[in-house]
């Protein structure tokens, strides 16, 4: 799944989730937070576990599963995550206003990711809606949606080939980042002046597409070379990405502009030149 679906938003507050198993899991911290309005949600917890437990002989850990989830520092770390059904169970036992809205905003969550599943078009046709409210053009949008098709496929193919962590996939895409634009994507976002935000989010068109051509080369060569080891991986990444280098410099040089932009989309055209002039 895309890290941008791995937050979902509650009356403007965040609440953080993985997929498992084919379903979502949200963090039971966040959702305390949420209903309670408690300054440490952690306790809260800590504290409803052993009250219902006390009472009712129910161990309300058992609706949950201790996955890895992204903390405040940036790492991943285990916490306590219930899905959809195991969190209406929890909730009950919470005293709070919020309760029922937040069941029926649950229940319409569940319910979407049901038709997305039944018709996959939905869910590119919401993730479309949400790019428009933030004011991306038609345009943008369609390579958006298209980029994330193509490095689905790829991550696709890395994964029948024995690539399964999350580090594996770090390095090769980080392979191919650097051959096509001369940087990882660490370095990317550090050029755009962005900090935990996706880099792709903020490319122009064309950072896009040469993003693209990179990871849909590595996927051919992949298919080509019928590569299985970790270095074939990673020098296949970086031919790839060579493919994208090669038309990136072949366009600079005949428009004489720089593709690689330290300005970000959203930001306005006169914005963009500047910093792209203040760049040379």
């Amino acid at each position: 799944m895309e890290s941008n679906n791995a937050l979902v938003v509650f009356e403007d507050k965040k609440i953080r989730r993985i997929w498992h198993n084919e379903e979502w899991y949200f963090s039971v911290v966040d959702v305390v937070r949420i209903l309670t309005d408690s300054i440490d949600a952690k306790d809260y917890w800590y504290r409803l576990k052993k009250r219902e437990f006390e009472s009712s002989e129910i161990e309300l850990s058992t609706f949950c599963r201790q996955l890895k989830l992204k903390a405040s520092d940036g790492k991943l770390r285990e916490t306590d995550c219930a899905n959809t059904k195991s969190l209406f169970r929890i909730i009950q036992s919470i005293p709070s206003p919020k309760a029922e809205p937040f069941k029926r905003w649950l229940a319409k969550i569940g319910y979407e990711r049901v038709e997305e599943i039944q018709d996959p078009e939905l869910a590119q046709k919401r993730m479309k809606e949400i790019y428009k409210a933030k004011g991306y053009s038609d345009n943008w949008i369609e390579k958006r949606v298209r980029g994330i098709a193509i490095r689905d496929e790829l991550t696709d193919e890395w994964d029948n080939r024995g690539i399964k962590t999350r580090k594996e996939y770090s390095i090769l895409t980080a392979e191919i980042s650097k051959a096509t634009f001369g940087m990882t994507p660490n370095e990317y976002k550090k050029h755009k002046g962005l900090k935990k935000e996706n880099i792709r989010d903020h490319m122009t068109d064309l950072e896009l597409i040469f993003t693209m051509l990179g990871e849909a080369s590595t996927t051919e060569l992949e298919r080509t070379k019928d590569a299985y080891s970790f270095d074939e991986h990673k020098h296949l990444a970086r031919e790839g990405g060579n493919v994208a280098r090669g038309a990136r410099k072949d366009l600079e040089n005949k428009t004489g502009k720089k593709i690689v932009s330290n300005g970000n989309y959203l930001e306005k055209p006169e914005q963009i030149k500047r910093l792209e002039k203040n760049k040379e």
